[in-house]
């Protein structure tokens, strides 16, 4: 999903002969950019769920055709391979639209998120993952710690977890999914880290005016999407009181 991103991270953490702090003496255009992506893409995210729970003719649609919901998510999967395996293929626009579909779908898909659990709760696990996420951002933009050693381990962590959950599809059993959930909440607030330093690191003396660079900080914009995603859900299951 993050290829290009990790090629090149590492690739730029190999040619460094100067301190961390030093290479970062300020907060990069393109770096405001990737955040201002990134909310965009949840507030597309959000408005699209709670319109799509909000119109029962929508959500049965879709509850009363598995095959439906499950190439929602086969599309989702795609888009996201498509944006990281074939950005500089792509031009910046057809990125950027690519990106606002898959927040479109991926609206659609968690609306039901709306329909199982409370709004309280969901407003209160909300304000704890972009809590979670705002300190774990920080701290990835900020430290002179390199993370990149840190980031492979999370991503095997993340292949098991993955696996893990395809397994328990089919066992369905909950306390198996309850650790799936502390694992997946260790792995995400981990990832949220490395990734804001990958992404640092990669436009630390970018040209916003370059659109490969952009391409780029959209790429970023996107694995920082999915982690906080990811990292809301986990925390739903654990933190989520059901209606």
């Amino acid at each position: 999903m993050t290829t290009d991103l990790d090629n090149n991270y590492r690739s730029e953490r190999a040619s460094e002969n100067i301190s961390f702090s030093e290479a970062f003496p300020a907060f990069p255009a393109l770096m405001r950019k990737v955040y201002i992506w990134m909310a965009f893409a949840l507030l597309i995210t959000g408005m699209t769920a709670y319109m799509v729970a909000a119109t029962p003719e929508v959500v049965n649609i879709i509850i009363s055709n598995s095959f439906l919901f499950f190439g929602l998510l086969i599309v989702e999967f795609l888009l996201v391979v498509c944006i990281s395996m074939a950005l500089h293929k792509l031009t910046l626009t057809q990125a950027t639209l690519l990106f606002i579909v898959y927040a479109l779908i991926n609206g659609i898909t968690m609306s039901f998120l709306l329909l199982l659990y409370t709004e309280e709760s969901i407003s209160t696990v909300f304000l704890i993952t972009a809590g979670t996420f705002g300190i774990m951002s920080l701290w990835g933009y900020t430290t002179g710690t390199d993370l990149s050693s840190m980031g492979k381990l999370l991503t095997m962590a993340l292949i098991g977890l993955i696996l893990a959950t395809i397994v328990n599809i089919f066992m369905q059993n909950s306390t198996m999914m309850l650790i799936i959930s502390y694992v997946g909440v260790i792995v995400f607030v981990g990832l949220t880290a490395y990734d804001t330093q990958k992404i640092k690191v990669m436009l630390s003396e970018a040209n916003e005016e370059n659109e490969e660079y952009q391409k780029i900080a959209l790429l970023g914009a996107l694995s920082l999407y999915l982690d906080f995603i990811n990292l809301f859900i986990y925390l739903l299951r654990i933190f989520g009181s059901r209606k």
